[in-house]
């Protein structure tokens, strides 16, 4: 029932840059802020960015100034446009709802998608 297919992710050199697109099931998309998340090799998953229903954003200090998440409420998706890409942005990306705890909430993930930034 609940559905979050990512995709987009790849191998780019610093500097370069990415789109990933979430598509998420109506039920869930509906009715929530929606949010990218990352976890890195060897860390804890973390929050990059979070649009509410209403398109207003936030973003993870790590990622101001270089990534743009939008959404589109009719089509039930959500995207990460990700410029000026480090080594440090190397993760798993994962789309989900924003539960106000940074995703300790949530108990569903769907499969993510790989970004690795290497020269």
């Amino acid at each position: 029932q609940v559905q979050l297919v990512e995709s987009g992710g790849g191998l780019v050199q610093p500097g370069g840059s990415l789109r990933l697109s979430c598509v998420a099931s109506g039920s869930i998309f509906s009715l929530n802020a929606m949010a990218w998340y990352r976890q890195a090799p060897g860390k804890q998953r973390e929050l990059v960015a979070i649009i509410a229903t209403g398109g207003s954003t936030h973003y993870a200090d790590s990622v101001k100034g270089r990534f743009t998440i939008s959404r589109d409420n009719a089509k039930n998706t959500v995207d990460l446009q990700m410029n000026s890409l480090k080594p440090e942005d190397t993760a798993v990306y994962y789309c989900n709802i924003d539960d106000g705890k940074g995703g300790i909430g949530v108990n569903y993930w769907g499969k993510g998608t790989l970004v690795t930034v290497s020269s």
